[in-house]
């Protein structure tokens, strides 16, 4: 069972910062740019022409625009766009106060997960995304976030959910703008958001979806970079979705073995291209894609949940690296028809 919610000293609370990222923002770059390497290197299986005509339309060389791309999957870490309020003074805070330099530690973090050990969520989505009541694996990490955040509710702006005696200091309408944003065809209420320790996050896939239509509407290569964050669905904790069990050694070990253990294999993406359903040209849902990936990393990568032992870690970063790598080519083959 999920241990009691008690109070926390702050300095027990640091530890969340430790494992409340995704990949880390750099390896989401190193994807970016490896899939516009990989599609500058195989010009006749992808849309390889079509992105490099577009980057130069946008004044970019292609390794420039590739490296904008990655800086967008990069800044989706940094965005303020999720306020959590004290469930007794109301104030709302981007991040816990001893943490809000960090951009690990953020609130919006919750939104990046698709849950593959439950069904539907609250909202009508077919897989939910962090939920601390419906987690089937979890650790400290994730118990001590809910105690910390016991009773603390999403800033729905003004006149809204408030803490006791109708204290309210609310500073960006998080569910007005970044929930409704990710809701898409399903239904929230605010009543949802009123306690951090059942909230149901919306899934990275709205996530993904929403930045998309964002592209398709008015083509950029930030809109389009931010959509690739989306990587995060070949991460196994986030498709398991914890916030513990070796979650930021494990990305943390990515990061520092991606070039010696020749993650980025181009063989090895060429491989997983192929066990991607690629996009109709008419498609303007990503979804399907996405959910892909996920299901990929929730299927193959659970080992690294409970080991730290190299040679698994290897084995698992082996296919998830070459899947995430691939995932951004289908997606930028299909982007680079809408430019």
């Amino acid at each position: 069972m999920k241990k009691s919610v008690i109070a926390l000293s702050a300095a027990s609370a640091i530890l969340i910062a430790a494992d409340a990222s995704a990949w880390t923002q750099e390896t989401h770059r190193r994807i970016v740019i490896d899939a516009v390497n990989y599609m500058q290197q195989n010009p006749s299986t992808t849309e390889y022409t079509r992105l490099a005509a577009a980057a130069t339309a946008a004044g970019y060389t292609v390794d420039q625009f590739a490296n904008v791309l990655g800086q967008g999957a990069y800044d989706v870490d940094d965005f303020e766009d999720t306020y959590l309020c004290g469930a007794t003074t109301g104030n709302c805070q981007v991040a816990p106060v001893w943490g809000a330099g960090s951009s690990i530690v953020k609130y919006t973090s919750y939104w990046h997960f698709q849950n593959h050990t439950q069904g539907g969520d609250a909202h009508g989505n077919d897989l939910g995304g962090y939920n601390y009541d419906k987690l089937t694996v979890w650790g400290a990490i994730d118990n001590m976030a809910a105690s910390w955040l016991y009773g603390d509710y999403l800033d729905d702006g003004n006149r809204g959910l408030t803490g006791w005696w109708g204290r309210d200091s609310s500073k960006y309408n998080s569910y007005d703008i970044t929930e409704k944003n990710y809701r898409h065809e399903g239904s929230s209420s605010r009543s949802m958001y009123a306690d951090f320790e059942d909230a149901p996050f919306q899934p990275i896939d709205n996530l993904g979806h929403y930045w998309y239509q964002q592209f398709l509407a008015q083509p950029t290569a930030q809109t389009l970079g931010f959509v690739l964050h989306t990587t995060d669905l070949l991460q196994p904790h986030h498709t398991w979705t914890t916030s513990d069990l070796n979650h930021s050694g494990w990305e943390g070990w990515v990061n520092d073995n991606y070039y010696s253990e020749n993650l980025n294999d181009s063989a090895k993406v060429a491989t997983a291209l192929n066990s991607f359903t690629a996009l109709a040209d008419s498609a303007t849902d990503i979804r399907p894609l996405l959910t892909e990936g996920g299901a990929f990393s929730y299927s193959n990568g659970g080992i690294v949940l409970s080991s730290e032992n190299h040679s698994d870690r290897v084995q698992v970063a082996e296919q998830t690296i070459p899947h995430a790598i691939a995932m951004v080519v289908h997606i930028l083959n299909h982007a680079a028809k809408r430019f």
